[in-house]
């Protein structure tokens, strides 16, 4: 009895691992050819009874600026790595450690543009370390199924821009009243500038903060183009 009872509980983790890695996979190969059609994140914003303004844009609707601006701001080696900065991992982990022994500080975080959207489609967002286990095993299997331009197009469609506002799109539109394929470098650099605190900063009539930040980042992108840092991205 014993022994049949192991039996049935070993052959119930077995389906049950196999199904969530099916899940999982699914998933990935799915969103490597379907618009993801809600993040964990969306639905906690509506659950809080905000609204959303999300819209879809292949990344040829996209101005090329933006794309160079946030990887001016957000991941300078985007198309070097395979998923993870060891380096900007290893350098916010340093900040971390200093802030921590003054008492207080800005935390900084490490993560790449494909760390952030593997935690923005498939993941809730938090610090916790299952979910930053969970978030490393994603990175890996986009970087792998989907490639460099799937993984900026999807960022650039469900990256947060404001209250409820999702995507370059309804970014482009809600900032600035036109289309993201329209966006000029100014406009991609405020853009970019707010992306780390998007429902605290403004694009459109930004502080002195959001202007600087934007300054730096626009003059950067002159480095993305020339250097050849977004090759992995344009065509």
């Amino acid at each position: 009895m014993t022994g049949a009872r192991t039996k049935k509980i070993r052959r119930l983790i077995l389906s049950v691992i196999m199904l969530t890695a099916t899940l999982v996979l699914g998933g990935v190969v799915l969103f490597r050819f379907v618009p993801p059609p809600q993040t964990w994140l969306m639905t906690t914003r509506l659950f809080e009874g905000e609204g959303r303004d999300y819209r879809w844009r292949s990344l040829d609707d996209i101005s090329p600026r933006l794309v160079d601006a946030v990887i001016a701001s957000e991941d300078a080696t985007f198309c070097a790595h395979r998923g993870f900065d060891m380096k900007a991992i290893e350098k916010a982990l340093q900040n971390n450690a200093r802030a921590e022994k003054r008492g207080g500080g800005r935390i900084r975080g490490g993560s790449t543009i494909s760390q952030q959207t593997a935690k923005n489609v498939f993941l809730w967002p938090s610090r916790d370390w299952i979910r930053k286990g969970l978030e490393a095993g994603y990175t890996v299997l986009i970087e792998t199924a989907w490639g460099k331009r799937r993984i900026m197009e999807v960022y650039l469609n469900v990256a947060e821009w404001g209250p409820g506002v999702y995507g370059a799109e309804a970014a482009a539109r809600h900032w600035y009243g036109k289309s993201a394929r329209d966006l000029t470098a100014r406009e991609a650099a405020r853009l970019a500038a707010i992306l780390p605190s998007p429902r605290r900063y403004q694009a459109a009539e930004p502080g002195p903060y959001v202007r600087r930040r934007a300054s730096r980042i626009q003059a950067a992108m002159g480095t993305v183009r020339n250097d050849g840092l977004n090759a992995c991205v344009t065509r």
